[in-house]
């Protein structure tokens, strides 16, 4: 393999897996003493690091060997590192472009069966062309529900989040990315009225549920909160002159996604039940290119998009949108020579349920960089300064690309190390049950990383 143009890669032998197994160190004692004096005499003795659990693996595919190993073949909550599986399936299963939708248009309606896109009235992408052809029909829509078959809610998630805008409800026909944008504008002020009179409160889109409006005014942060079990808003109004909050809204299957898209179609609306397995001559029409969502959702760590990933994956290789069938099918498949089975239960990693190995993921980095090739993975990952990565590896940033993984007591890293050598290195941290706070523990992981950089 050769690296771009500035970098050299040390080019070795073909990748295998016995020898990741065996155990076995490359011959640099010195270093290797080095990395494990940090390891056990500064990181594993550290306050908050102490009663926790660490995995770390770090493995050479041009040697064919560990660099280092420590409990790499026990299980940890990932957090967001789980996002490298989705990706996997996606970059396999999705082809070039995403299908917004496959369709029919008959004499009265359009018929149409969603896809589970994510990026459907998205803000973030201009290009909708799923609305416009909705548009130019003027035709009554049906919307089946027929490849619908999993819940709202991924298996373990904290039912508290589900008012916070990284925990949107998944569904077969995602809207304006599930959540209703609330947008607060308020007059400058001026030294007889600071806060700037009444301000003006809107929602993207307009709703037609029900909003009710906190009467306590002493309040200064404006906010909104959903009823736990129905479309219902409390505005709490704020002194900001201007603030927004993404509220996720109860998608009820494909009903909150039909009421919504009546307004934005300019047509009426309805849900119904084809009976359909097997849609074969439906006309499919795409929506974008797969890497235009692959790399917002690794580098702002999109739970949304992670989720509907899979889903989507599903919904093309098994006709249903159903999380551990499609994981199912995945373990038994393509990702059936994993050193160690997971627990693998949603795409995104909000869950707690998910339980993977060091050694999973860098067996897993390996195998996109053969399929899908590294240029490929570089533009998809985050390097340092960027995305979830950008308080970290600034020095020199283009050496590392990695995915972060975060939850209380949870902090992860899993991707691609350069080091200054001039080897390609795939290593994976995952730590678990900690104290305190989580910047030190990512620092700590900042220094181990630039250590593993320094000496090989």
């Amino acid at each position: 393999m050769i690296k771009s143009i500035g970098r050299v890669l040390i080019v070795g032998a073909a990748f295998c897996w016995q020898a990741c197994s065996s155990g076995a160190h490359i011959q640099s004692p010195g270093s290797r003493d080095q990395l494990g004096a940090f390891v056990h005499d500064s990181l594993l003795v550290r306050a908050e690091l102490a009663a926790g659990q660490v995995g770390i693996c770090v493995y050479d595919p041009g040697e064919n060997t560990y660099i280092y190993n420590y409990q790499g073949d026990k299980y940890f909550v990932p957090a967001s590192n789980t996002k490298l599986f989705s990706l996997y399936a996606g970059l396999k299963y999705l082809g070039d472009s995403l299908v917004g939708m496959r369709y029919r248009i008959s004499d009265t309606a359009l018929l149409v069966i969603p896809s589970g896109d994510p990026t459907f009235l998205s803000p973030a992408y201009a290009s909708q062309p799923v609305i416009d052809l909705m548009r130019k029909t003027g035709k009554r829509i049906w919307l089946a529900d027929d490849n619908w078959q999993d819940y709202p809610m991924g298996r373990g998630w904290a039912w508290d989040d589900y008012n916070d805008d990284y925990a949107a409800e998944r569904s077969p026909f995602p809207i304006y990315l599930n959540m209703i944008r609330w947008v607060q504008d308020r007059p400058k002020g001026s030294s007889k009225d600071p806060f700037g009179g009444s301000p003006s409160i809107y929602s993207v889109p307009e709703v037609d549920w029900q909003v009710n409006f906190d009467p306590d005014t002493a309040q200064k942060s404006f906010s909104i909160r959903r009823s736990f079990h129905q479309n219902v808003f409390k505005v709490t109004e704020g002194r900001e002159e201007h603030k927004e909050q993404y509220t996720p809204f109860i998608t009820d299957g494909l009903v909150s996604a039909a009421m919504l898209l009546k307004d934005t179609a300019g047509s009426p609306v309805g849900v119904k039940h084809f009976g359909l397995l097997h849609p074969d001559g439906w006309a499919v029409l795409h929506s974008r290119p797969v890497d235009s969502m692959f790399r917002p959702m690794m580098y702002n760590s999109d739970n949304f998009f992670a989720e509907q990933t899979l889903l989507m994956v599903g919904n093309e290789v098994l006709g249903a949108m159903n999380d551990s069938r499609t994981i199912d099918f995945l373990l038994k498949g393509v990702l059936d020579s994993l050193p160690q089975r997971p627990s693998w239960v949603d795409g995104s990693g909000l869950s707690r349920n998910d339980l993977f190995t060091p050694r999973d993921f860098v067996w897993l980095l390996g195998k996109m960089q053969r399929e899908f090739g590294l240029a490929r993975m570089e533009r998809l990952l985050p390097t340092g300064g960027t995305g979830t990565l950008s308080a970290y590896y600034r020095q020199d940033s283009s050496f590392i690309y990695a995915k972060t993984g975060s939850l209380s007591g949870v902090a992860a890293l899993s991707g691609y190390l350069f080091t200054k050598s001039g080897r390609l290195l795939l290593f994976s941290v995952l730590i678990n049950n900690y104290t305190g706070s989580g910047v030190t523990v990512r620092r700590q992981i900042e220094k181990l990383i630039h250590l593993i950089r320094d000496r090989y």
